[in-house]
């Protein structure tokens, strides 16, 4: 059992004292930097017999209601930026990304009613803008624009769900970047925002019931005031809002106060007859299944799987007869259809393959699968009986996403993007098995100049790991490298364009994307290959890509940058600690840098899937091995690091990085700079205004430039 202490700051304090970077630095001879003085407190605990210190516990403390943190952040910021003003990059690398983001980006679009629901950025707007269409071909409409919301331009539409008449829209407000909704309802005839408004929605599906009389939606209880930010997220319930009254008046419809950390999301079935409740505890596909038979409001629900054990992912319904998506006996995943009059009996309609089953749905008639083969999409077209009816022909080598469509009609959508490709929307015919782009975009580069290779490389263990890697075609030489990794959560990342990494390609720098274990990229034995007690797997993977790239030629050894946000800002952290020698920057963003204290901040508790328990003795073991905080190596020299967080994540609280940040400006680790650029109005990623987007991304890649020899030219 943790001890809770006091913080007993002392206070000794110093001022920031004013000082200047010579503009003639180099690699080889670095200006000392006189980092912010920090307060330690004398917060110690015996965790299993072992002592552990956490000098910096008061910097976990909410920016907003501690003035404390607030200067500290505020001192931080001063100097990365002065430090950052002194790169010779920087104004090029924004002036170039400017260009390179003004562009017109469109959303897969979703059709209700015979209207087309889709969202669109002109270029340069903070937040993309939603219109509709009432056919295919018609002039679109605003009918949304979440760019007059806030003066910072960092109030976003989130989620957003059209009526099946196509009469009313629901959506989600995020203003901050915070996980927290506001929802409200739109009449998408006049345009006009109905009075209804649904507060406390977080991690929730929104699902009209098909008379459009209202909708379903899950909730957390109200937070109190101060720890809105903070509090661990716990009771989530599904409720049915009807339109024209208050949130207070919301039908309760499934909640399980007993257990407290399950998790509910709700959807309606194709026929509307049935709402399909997913209970999951933490981040793993393991789910139950309860039904509610919307017809009869009397009826008890029917729980359709019991116990969190497998994946059940909601694939259509033919009646009684339920399609899923489930990994059961399938740790590729397959199709299985269920009647619910024994749903213990299941069969096999489209078996398990040697590829990864993602993504199922009933589209037209037709279920229509979206696998990975190689950490690359494929997607297949089989009858509701199993039978393959073909595969949807795609443009290249790359990546499918958002497939959009209903069980009763044959038009459907997705979008397709690869590292030179940028994201194209699909329209596709079902019965014609026809794919013609719908919205293509045009970009301020030429794709025809970048070459895509995948690799497969050898880790630590012998396992074979692909990596992708991406350069201009003149580049061959050794050139300064960006290796990007994540490991984690069951997550796949594959083949997708980015504005931001063109700006890197061009100045001829290479990009390395490591689809290390941890990920989904082959199923449930990857995934289980790098977490929990395998997690120092995802390290070697990520150190061998590094060691690989380097004895291939493709960097050198001073060439070498780390990048990776979220898990994957746990990871940079992680393996810098464990090869400080092997990088010369690192660049780990809203990372989980604390991993003994994780699970005590809002969402964190449910990581525990892949990270393990901090209060079990076997799991606080591995966890201490690891944890980026713990285990900075005084007198080793690392490499450069500027971490990134902000004050308005409340998904990996940006009490992580500050701490973290504290030790490596504590530690006697070398004269390179330890920074930490702190973004005000932003959270994990979700909602950022593109200027926002645009001004980090040249501080990053103008610092990595500095460090990895990367020769910056404006172009």
């Amino acid at each position: 059992m943790r001890r809770a202490l006091a913080l007993l700051p002392l206070l000794f304090a110093a001022p920031i004292h004013a000082f200047q970077y010579p503009r003639t630095e180099t690699r080889d001879t670095v200006a000392a930097i006189t980092y912010p003085a920090t307060d330690t407190v004398d917060a110690t605990e015996t965790l299993h017999g072992e002592k552990v210190a956490d000098p910096y516990r008061w910097l976990e403390n909410d920016v907003r209601n501690d003035p404390r943190v607030a200067a500290w952040v505020a001192a931080q910021n001063q100097v990365t930026d002065r430090y950052l003003a002194t790169l010779p990059g920087r104004d090029a690398f924004k002036a170039r990304l400017t260009q390179l983001f003004d562009y017109e980006r469109f959303g897969v679009p979703e059709k209700k009613g015979g209207r087309y629901f889709y969202s669109r950025n002109s270029g340069l707007q903070n937040q993309a803008v939603l219109y509709v269409r009432d056919s295919l071909d018609g002039e679109g409409r605003v009918l949304i624009d979440p760019n007059g919301w806030s003066k910072d331009g960092a109030t976003a539409l989130s989620e957003y769900a059209p009526s099946q008449d196509g009469k009313r829209l629901v959506y989600g407000i995020q203003d901050g970047g915070s996980d927290w909704r506001t929802v409200r309802v739109l009449d998408v005839d006049t345009g006009r925002v109905l009075p209804d408004q649904v507060k406390w929605v977080k991690f929730s599906n929104l699902a009209w019931a098909k008379d459009g009389s209202g909708f379903y939606y899950s909730r957390f209880p109200a937070p109190a005031a101060d720890q809105q930010f903070q509090a661990l997220n716990e009771n989530q319930a599904v409720y049915f809002h009807k339109l024209g009254t208050a949130q207070d008046a919301d039908r309760l419809i499934y909640s399980t106060p007993e257990t407290p950390r399950r998790g509910h999301s709700a959807e309606v079935s194709d026929d509307g007859r049935y709402l399909v409740v997913t209970t999951s505890e933490g981040t793993d596909n393991r789910y139950e299944v309860t039904l509610v038979d919307l017809t009869a409001p009397a009826a008890k629900p029917i729980k359709l799987v019991q116990g969190l054990e497998n994946e059940w992912s909601y694939a259509g319904n033919r009646g009684t007869t339920f399609y899923w998506l489930t990994n059961k006996d399938a740790p590729r995943s397959r199709v299985v259809a269920m009647d619910i009059a024994d749903p213990a009996a299941i069969r096999d309609v489209v078996p398990q393959d040697q590829a990864v089953l993602e993504s199922a749905r009933t589209i037209g008639g037709e279920l229509v699968l979206s696998y990975l083969v190689d950490a690359k999409s494929e997607v297949r077209r089989y009858s509701p009986d199993g039978r393959m009816l073909g595969r949807i022909a795609l443009p290249g080598i790359g990546t499918v996403a958002g497939i959009s469509g209903d069980a009763d009609d044959a038009e459907a959508f997705y979008a397709f993007t690869s590292f030179n490709v940028p994201t194209t929307i699909y329209r596709y015919d079902v019965k014609a098995d026809r794919a013609d782009a719908w919205a293509t975009p045009k970009v301020a580069f030429d794709p025809s100049r970048y070459a895509v290779e995948q690799r497969f490389y050898n880790s630590k263990d012998g396992t074979r790991v692909p990596m992708f890697v991406v350069r201009r075609k003149d580049v061959t030489g050794p050139a300064p490298t960006v290796l990007w990794g994540y490991g984690g959560f069951n997550i796949s990342y594959t083949p997708a364009f980015s504005s931001a990494r063109i700006a890197w390609l061009e100045q001829g720098g290479v990009f390395a994307l490591a689809n290390i274990r941890g990920g989904g990229e082959y199923g449930k034995a990857w995934h289980d290959g790098g977490r929990l007690a395998n997690k120092q797997n995802v390290f070697d993977d990520f150190i061998a890509a590094g060691e690989y790239l380097i004895e291939q030629g493709v960097t050198k050894k001073d060439g070498l940058a780390v990048q990776g946000g979220s898990n994957g800002g746990l990871l940079v952290g992680a393996v810098v600690n464990q090869r400080p020698d092997l990088f010369a920057a690192a660049l780990p963003a809203v990372g989980v840098m604390d991993m003994l204290r994780f699970d005590r901040f809002t969402a964190g508790r449910y990581w525990v899937d892949d990270y393990g328990y901090p209060a079990k003795a076997e799991d606080f073991k591995i966890l201490r091995a690891y944890s980026p905080y713990h285990n900075v190596r005084a007198g080793q020299t690392y490499p450069a690091i500027l971490a990134t967080t902000a004050d308005t994540d409340d998904r990996v609280v940006p009490g992580h990085t500050f701490k973290y940040t504290a030790m490596l400006q504590a530690s006697d680790i070398g004269p390179k700079p330890h920074l930490v650029r702190i973004e005000t109005r932003a959270g994990h990623g979700s909602g950022k205004p593109t200027d926002k987007i645009i001004e980090e991304t040249a501080d990053l890649y103008a610092f990595a430039a500095k460090w990895t020899g990367l020769e910056v030219k404006a172009q």
